[in-house]
Parts: C-alpha cells; structure tokens; sequence
C-alpha cells in the first residue's frame, strides 16, 4: 500500500495540465479497473500502477509525435517501477496495461490486466465525462463544435465495439447510448 499511496503522489506530480489526461483522469480509469476486475479478474496492484503511470508521459493531441505517448509512458513507468521496487514479476504486466491502452496505437494487449485496463481507460473516453473530455479537447485545439461532433462518428460510437472484456462492453454499451442520445439532441437544436 505505501508503494503503491508513493506511486500515487509521483503521479500527482507530474498530471498534465490538459483537463483530459489530469490526474482526476487516472482515479476514473482506476475505479473502471478495479470495477471490471471484480468480475473479470486481474491484480489490483498492477492495475493501479497502471492507472497512476498510464500518462506518465503523455504528449498532447496536436503533437506530432503524439502517438507514441503509450510507449514512452510505458517505459518511463518501468523507470519508476524499478527505482521503488516494485515487484519484478509484476513489470511485464504494468509494461502491457500501459504500452497497449492507447485508442490511436490499435494494439492489443497479451495480458489479462492489460485488457481491463484498456477497457477502463477507453470508458474513460465515452459516456458523459467522453461528453466532457470530447469538447474539452476540441476547445483547447480550438476546433469547432461540428469537427467534436465528427469525432463521435470516426471514434467514440467505436469504442463500445472494440471492448476487451464482457464487463467492459456491458459498461461501454450503457455510455454508448449517453452519447447517442446527447450528439441526436444537440444535432436537432443546431441543424
């Protein structure tokens, strides 16, 4: 536990300013870990070094080489990881979460904790806080409200069909719907 309240604070530290990667970010994706785990297994100590290290990293959207946050979060996690001790079977699996939890990457992940936790991060990105995150975003890159629309269509309405686990898509299937039902209504009021 004290490594694990260490890892925490690390990351805390060194939360992006972007208000879609903050920290607040890594508490949702962990209690979407842990709340799929309960149901589909996993190790909830891997899990929360991945919650907390997962954007350890992160570059922003409109960085060129933005792509490659999973990897060089993944790596920098290691760093940490290895520095505090942190159980060297274990690594394998944080590496996993980590490298593989990236929507833009398409990769898929080996383990069964990397395949929660990129269904706990992706339900991070729909739903109503998606919603949130969505307009966020596209104001910050400072995109009109039709281009945010369009990102729904190319990505988000996707996700639910990509989810890892029964339990994540059962999750995803719900906010799927919150976000159908939010993009019809604003869609009716500005068209």
């Amino acid at each position: 536990v004290l490594m694990l309240d260490h890892i925490r604070e690390i990351a805390r530290n060194a939360a992006a300013a972007d208000s879609a990667h903050d920290f607040s970010h890594s508490l949702r994706v962990l209690k979407n870990a842990l709340k799929i785990a309960e149901t589909e297994g996993g190790d909830p100590e891997v899990l929360t070094a991945a919650a907390f290290l997962h954007d350890i990293a992160n570059l922003s959207k409109d960085h060129p080489e933005s792509k490659m946050s999973s990897e060089r979060s993944a790596a920098r996690a290691q760093e940490i990881l290895k520095e505090l001790g942190f159980a060297p079977g274990k690594l394998a699996a944080v590496h996993d979460a980590i490298l593989c939890h990236s929507f833009s990457r398409g990769l898929t992940p080996q383990t069964l904790d990397g395949r929660i936790f990129q269904d706990a991060d992706r339900l991070d990105g729909i739903g109503a806080i998606g919603i949130a995150r969505a307009f966020a975003v596209g104001g910050a890159l400072q995109r009109p409200i039709t281009s945010t629309l369009d990102h729904f269509e190319a990505k988000l309405f996707q996700v639910e069909k990509k989810m890892q686990t029964e339990t994540g898509r059962a999750l995803a299937r719900e906010r799927t719907k919150t976000m159908r039902d939010f993009v019809a209504t604003l869609e009716s009021e500005i068209n």
